[in-house]
């Protein structure tokens, strides 16, 4: 699972595949991990979950907070990859609305 994790910096298609949902806490947390980064899951009952703090570990002033699994791996690898999974779905709905243009209702 890490393998993939790692495989995901290179290919962020393969997270719209997969989908980070699968993933459990404590692999993302192994990963970040692996990564220099610090994740810290908190109970909070007023949202009836959990939220999940980060941090890279060797400039403490980069963190972040994430409702889900899914936002703070999505987050850790945005840090990760200089925002490379919000470029990719910035093309990915550029290239949705050209796609509305382009094809006819004929």
């Amino acid at each position: 699972m890490v393998l993939f994790l790692q495989n995901i910096l290179t290919n962020p298609n393969e997270l719209i595949q997969w989908g980070v949902d699968m993933f459990k806490i404590t692999e993302i947390k192994r990963w970040a991990k692996d990564h220099g980064y610090s994740l810290i899951k908190e109970k909070d009952d007023t949202i009836n979950g959990a939220s999940y703090y980060w941090c890279k570990d060797s400039d403490p002033s980069v963190t972040g907070v994430a409702l889900s699994v899914s936002k703070v791996a999505t987050a850790i690898f945005n840090h990760i990859s200089d925002n490379k999974w919000i470029d990719h779905q910035k093309q990915f709905q550029e290239n949705k609305e050209e796609a509305k243009f382009t094809t006819s209702d004929y």
